[in-house]
C-alpha cells in the first residue's frame, strides 16, 4: 500500500497542473483573441499605407483685431512644401535629425520600447499624456495620418500605422518621406522649404549650423520661431544638437564647436501679419494655453482687443520718431502701449520699430540675451528702469497718509544717508562715495521752499525723495504693487532712489498702473483676448472684465488733478509745454529720465485712453546730447495723442473732493511758521520734520524731532538754505518761541476774510478748459466758497476751517470778456466778494 499512494498522488498532481495549465491556455488565448479584436477595431478606419497624399486637413489658427474683420496673423495656413529627393538632403540635415528625434532610427524596429517605457513612467507621473515616445517611423504616420490629440488610443493607432509603414518601405524611403513632410514653422513643410522660407536658399546650400537650426525650431515651430521671444533658447537647443552629434560620431567635436560660432542670419519674416509684437504676443498666450498642435493645425479664431487704427498711428508715429531719435541723440528704438481704462483692454501695441528692416541686437532685462530676437517686445520684456515716472505713486502714498497738495517741504541739496560719517550733513557733491545718497535736480537747480504738487508736476527730484520718505518706503511699495507692477521685489535694492527710477519695471505694467489712476482707483485686470473659438464655433473663453479697487477715489484725483494742470507743469516742460496741451481735452501726463539718458518715458492719460512710450536702445547703453524724456519721448507720445485723442469723446475728470487746509506749519502750505505774542512775531523757518511726525502727519508736534534719523540732514539743509537765501536770517529769524504765542494768520487786521493768489489773474487771456484757483484766509471758521462765472453758479464747496486753497476747472463757454466772481461766507455769516475779468 506504501508503494501505491506515491503513484496515486502524482496522478492527482499531474491532473491538477494539467487542468490548470489548461485553463490558463484558454485564458492566455481568449485575452489574445480581446487583444486582438481591440486592435482590429482601432485599426478599422486606419487608411492603408499607401494613401500617403490623402492626410487630414489642417486648419490654421487666425488672429483678428477687435472688430473681427482685420486679420492679423495666420498661424501655418497653407503648407509650404516642395519634395526633394533623399540624395540632395545634405547628411547635415539627416544627421542632426536623428541627433534629435530618433538617433537608432536605422536599428531600431518601428517603435522604440524603451522610448515608450519611459515616456508611460512621466505620463503616469504627471496624470496626464505629456510625453510620446516616438520614432522617426510614428511621427511620420501620425503627420501624415492622425490628429494631434494625445490619448492611448491614437498611441496604439500611430503604433500600427508604424509597423504597416516599416512592412511596406524600407528606412531610407521613410526618412525621405518624413523630411519632405514634417513642419518647420511659417508654413514651411519639408526641409526645402524650410530653408526657402528661413535662409532663402536650397537645402542642399544650408550649413551645419543652418541644418541644426531647423531641426532645432522642428520640435516645437512656435515656439522656437526665430522671429518670436524665445530666440535664446532655440539656439540653445541648436548647439545641444550640435553636442549630440559629436557624441554619437556623426561629426567632430571641432566640427561642432566651429558650427556653435557661426553667424546663423533669418531672412525677413515671410508671414504676412500685421501688429508683429503684439501678435505674437498673443501667438505665445494662445500656444501656452491651448498646445503647439492646437494652435498649428485647430483652427482657432481669435478676436483680441487691438484697436487697428490706433495700432497703424502707433506703428508709424514709432517708427517717424525713432528714426529722428537715432539722427539726433543716437536713441535708436521706441516702443508704445495704449490701453482703454475703463476694462484694461490693450487698444495698441508696438513693441520695437520696424522689426524687419533694422534687426540691431536687442538686449534686454539684465542676464538675459536677446541679441538673436529683432522683434524684442520692449513692453512686455524689455525691464528698465523707469525714472521719474514712479514719482505720482509716492505722492499718492504721501496724500492717504494725509499730506496735502499744498504741503512744503525744502528743496535744497539733502544727504540721504543719514547717520553715516562718511556722508556729511551739508552736502559735497563732488563726494561720490557710493554709500551716500544726495541727488540733485534735472535742471542742477534747486529752489527753496516747494509745495508737493509743484514738485510732482515738474517732477523735482529733491522733494519727490522727500515725499517718499513722509510717506514710508514699504507704503510706498505697497500702492505701486497694488496699482499692478509685479517686478519690484528686491526691497532692499531700491531703497529712496525709487522715485528716481532705482527699480526696473515693464511699460506695458506701467501702463496698466497709470490706467488705475486714470480710473480713480480702480484696477482693470489688463488683457488682449476678447474671444477665442474652435473650428466648430465653440467658445474657448470670453473676456470678462476683473476689477479691483485698490484705493479711494479721492487720492488718485488728487494726483490727476496736479499731473493734469498744464500751468503748473509749465515751469519744467517750457518751450515743449505746447506738446503737452490738447484743446478741449484734459490730459494728465508725467515723463521720466534715467541716470545717462538711457531711458526715456512719458505716460499720459484722459479718463478714457492710456498711453506709454519708451525710447532708448536695446542694449542699454545712453542717449547723447541729454535726449532725455522731454526730448525724446513727449514728441512721440504727443504726435500718437493728436490723433488717436479724436477718436475718442471728450471727457473731463472728477475732481477731488475738498482738501481741508490745515494751521499746522508746512502742511497747509505755510513756509515760515510766525507765532506771535505781544505784537512780537517769532518767525521761524525749518525742515517739514521740525513740524510733523511722519507717521500721523495731521496729529501734534513731534516731542522730539531728533528722533527721526533724516531729521538732522534735513534741518542742515533747511537751514543752510535759509541762511544762503534770506538777508540777517540768523539775527531775525528762529529764535526762542515764549510760551502762548500764537501763529500768525496771513489776513489784515480790518477784514474778516481775504481771498488772494486769484488765478488766472485781472486781464488775462484763457481758453477753455482753465483752471480757477484762489487762496481763502479767515478770522473764523469758513463755512462756504461760490464760484459764478459771467453771473451763473459754477461751483460751490462746503467746508471748515480758517483757510482754504481753492482750485476748479471751468469748462463753461467763453465770451469775449468774462467775469469771475468768488463768494465766501464764514460761520457767522460774515462774506467777502472779489471779482476778475478775463479774456478770451
Amino acid at each position: 500500500m506504501s508503494s501505491r499512494k506515491p503513484r496515486s498522488s502524482r496522478r492527482k498532481r499531474t491532473k491538477f497542473f494539467l487542468t490548470f495549465f489548461g485553463a490558463f491556455i484558454s485564458l492566455g488565448l481568449f485575452l489574445a483573441s480581446l487583444a486582438v479584436l481591440f486592435m482590429v477595431f482601432l485599426s478599422r478606419n486606419l487608411p492603408a499605407p499607401e494613401q500617403f497624399d490623402a492626410k487630414q486637413v489642417v486648419e490654421s489658427t487666425k488672429i483678428f483685431d477687435r472688430t473681427g474683420k482685420v486679420l492679423l496673423y495666420e498661424i501655418h495656413g497653407e503648407e509650404k512644401r516642395t519634395v526633394i529627393p533623399f540624395l540632395e538632403i545634405p547628411d547635415a540635415v539627416k544627421r542632426a535629425t536623428l541627433a534629435a528625434e530618433n538617433a537608432s532610427f536605422y536599428t531600431d524596429p518601428a517603435f522604440d520600447w524603451k522610448g515608450i517605457a519611459r515616456a508611460f513612467v512621466k505620463n503616469l507621473k504627471a496624470g496626464k499624456i505629456v510625453q510620446g515616445g516616438s520614432t522617426i517611423t510614428q511621427q511620420l504616420a501620425k503627420n501624415l495620418f492622425l490628429t494631434p490629440e494625445r490619448t492611448i488610443s491614437r498611441k496604439i493607432r500611430e503604433l500600427i500605422l508604424a509597423v504597416q509603414l516599416e512592412a511596406r518601405y524600407s528606412k531610407d524611403e521613410i526618412f525621405e518621406l518624413y523630411l519632405n513632410q514634417i513642419p518647420y514653422g511659417s508654413n514651411a513643410y519639408g526641409i526645402e522649404s524650410a530653408a526657402e522660407t528661413f535662409f532663402n536658399k536650397s537645402a542642399k546650400e544650408l550649413t551645419l549650423s543652418e541644418a541644426a537650426a531647423l531641426v532645432a525650431a522642428q520640435n516645437a515651430t512656435t515656439y522656437y520661431s526665430p522671429w518670436g521671444a524665445h530666440v535664446d533658447e532655440l539656439f540653445r537647443r541648436q548647439k545641444h544638437i550640435l553636442d549630440r552629434m559629436a557624441e554619437l560620431g556623426f561629426i567632430t567635436k571641432e566640427e561642432a564647436e566651429a558650427a556653435k560660432k557661426q553667424k546663423v542670419v533669418f531672412v525677413r519674416n515671410p508671414d504676412v501679419l500685421k501688429a508683429s509684437h503684439f501678435s505674437f504676443m498673443v501667438r505665445d498666450y494662445l500656444v501656452l494655453k491651448y498646445g503647439e498642435d492646437m494652435v498649428v493645425n485647430g483652427g482657432l479664431r481669435a478676436i483680441t482687443t487691438l484697436d487697428y487704427r490706433l495700432q497703424e498711428i502707433a506703428e508709424r508715429v514709432v517708427l517717424e520718431n525713432a528714426e529722428r531719435n537715432s539722427e539726433m541723440y543716437e536713441g535708436r528704438n521706441a516702443a508704445l502701449v495704449a490701453e482703454d481704462p475703463k476694462t484694461g483692454q490693450i487698444l495698441a501695441l508696438v513693441g520695437s520699430k520696424d522689426p524687419f528692416r533694422d534687426p540691431e541686437p536687442a538686449g534686454c532685462a539684465p542676464g538675459v540675451n536677446c541679441k538673436f530676437d529683432p522683434s524684442f517686445n520692449v513692453p512686455t520684456q524689455g525691464l528698465r528702469q523707469p525714472g521719474s515716472a514712479l514719482k505720482p505713486f509716492a505722492y499718492l502714498a504721501a496724500f492717504r497718509k494725509g499730506y496735502l497738495p499744498e504741503t512744503i517741504v525744502i528743496d535744497a541739496p539733502t544727504e540721504f544717508a543719514s547717520g553715516n560719517p562718511s556722508c556729511p550733513a551739508l552736502v559735497d557733491f563732488s563726494n561720490t562715495n557710493p554709500e551716500c545718497f544726495h541727488p540733485q535736480n534735472f535742471e542742477g537747480t534747486f529752489r527753496g521752499p516747494i509745495s508737493l504738487a509743484t514738485g510732482l508736476a515738474q517732477s523735482v527730484n529733491v522733494p519727490s525723495v522727500k515725499a517718499l520718505y513722509l510717506a514710508g518706503f514699504d507704503e510706498v511699495l505697497g500702492v505701486i504693487r497694488d496699482f499692478g507692477i509685479t517686478t519690484l521685489g528686491e526691497r532692499g535694492r531700491y531703497g529712496l532712489s525709487l522715485v528716481l527710477g532705482g527699480g526696473e519695471v515693464y511699460l506695458n505694467e506701467l501702463v496698466s498702473a497709470y490706467s488705475a489712476l486714470a480710473e480713480e482707483g480702480v484696477r482693470h485686470e489688463q488683457v488682449f483676448i476678447l474671444e477665442v473659438r474652435d473650428r466648430s464655433g465653440k467658445v474657448l473663453e470670453r473676456y470678462r472684465d476683473n476689477a479691483t479697487r485698490v484705493m479711494d477715489a479721492q487720492y488718485p484725483r488728487m494726483i490727476t488733478q496736479i499731473l493734469s494742470d498744464a500751468d503748473l507743469r509749465a515751469g519744467l516742460f517750457q518751450n515743449s509745454l505746447g506738446l503737452t496741451i490738447f484743446p478741449g481735452r484734459e490730459v494728465a501726463m508725467k515723463t521720466g529720465t534715467t541716470n545717462d539718458f538711457r531711458d526715456a518715458w512719458t505716460i499720459g492719460y484722459t479718463p478714457n485712453l492710456v498711453v506709454g512710450v519708451w525710447a532708448g536702445n536695446n542694449d542699454n547703453t545712453a542717449m547723447q546730447k541729454k535726449g532725455g524724456s522731454i526730448l525724446a519721448a513727449v514728441p512721440m507720445w504727443s504726435a500718437f495723442l493728436r490723433e488717436a485723442l479724436p477718436l475718442f469723446p471728450a471727457e473731463g475728470f472728477t475732481r477731488p473732493g475738498p482738501m481741508l487746509g490745515s494751521q499746522k506749519p508746512m502742511i497747509g502750505g505755510q513756509s515760515v511758521y510766525i507765532p506771535m505774542k505781544n505784537g512780537v512775531s517769532y518767525p521761524q523757518i525749518h525742515s517739514i520734520l521740525y513740524y510733523v511726525d511722519k507717521s500721523d502727519p495731521l496729529g501734534g508736534f513731534p516731542l522730539d524731532p531728533s528722533r527721526d534719523p533724516q531729521f538732522a540732514n534735513w534741518e542742515a539743509s533747511a537751514l543752510q538754505w535759509a541762511r544762503n537765501s534770506i538777508p540777517g536770517f540768523d539775527s531775525s529769524y528762529n529764535k526762542f518761541v515764549p510760551e502762548g504765542a500764537i501763529a500768525e494768520r496771513k489776513i489784515a487786521p480790518d477784514e474778516d476774510i481775504t481771498i488772494t493768489n486769484i488765478s488766472p489773474s485781472n486781464g488775462s487771456f484763457v481758453k477753455t478748459p482753465f483752471l480757477m484757483r484762489a487762496d481763502i484766509v479767515s478770522k473764523e471758521n469758513l463755512r462756504s466758497l461760490e464760484m459764478y462765472f459771467n453771473g451763473s453758479l459754477s461751483a460751490r464747496v462746503n467746508f471748515s476751517g480758517t483757510t482754504y486753497p481753492f482750485q476748479w476747472f471751468v469748462f463753461d463757454a467763453l465770451k469775449s470778456q468774462n467775469t469771475v466772481q468768488f463768494v465766501v461766507k464764514d460761520a457767522k455769516g460774515k462774506e467777502a466778494r472779489k471779482s476778475v475779468i478775463l479774456y478770451n
